[in-house]
């Protein structure tokens, strides 16, 4: 850690070295997405202005939109109380959150009859923004 950046050690970074981090539109107030920062995620995110996430899956450093196109502009970042969880206001470029080709990752409702409803529509069929990679 650059001694430049004490604020990253304010952050109580899970024993992974991660925090989740919450993506909201800075527009609606809508949350859009959850994700897991690092301390370079989220140093890059501050530094470029725009989301940089750590993706469990592929081990690496995940630029949002970098395959996408749909970016995500930082506006601010947030740290709750209790220094665990990372709020991202953002833009959301192409309005495109989600892989699934929808506004938000939470298009999902439970139901009375205890079932998920499918409430948000696709806006862009997955195919075409990634080409089957997903």
């Amino acid at each position: 850690m650059a001694k430049d950046e004490p604020w990253l050690e304010q952050i109580a970074w899970g024993p992974d070295g991660l925090v989740p981090a919450i993506a909201q539109d800075t527009r609606s107030g809508r949350v859009l997405m959850v994700a897991w920062m690092n301390r370079e995620s989220l140093r890059l995110t501050r530094e470029t202005g725009r989301a940089v996430y750590w993706s469990r899956s592929r081990r690496r450093l995940w630029h949002k939109g970098e395959e996408s196109g749909h970016i995500q502009r930082v506006c601010a970042i947030r740290l709750d109380c209790d220094g665990d969880v990372v709020l991202l206001e953002v833009e959301q470029e192409g309005g495109i959150a989600c892989h699934t080709g929808r506004e938000r990752c939470f298009y999902r409702q439970l139901d009375e009859a205890g079932r998920w409803i499918e409430t948000d529509p696709i806006l862009k069929d997955p195919e075409a923004i990634y080409g089957g990679g997903r």
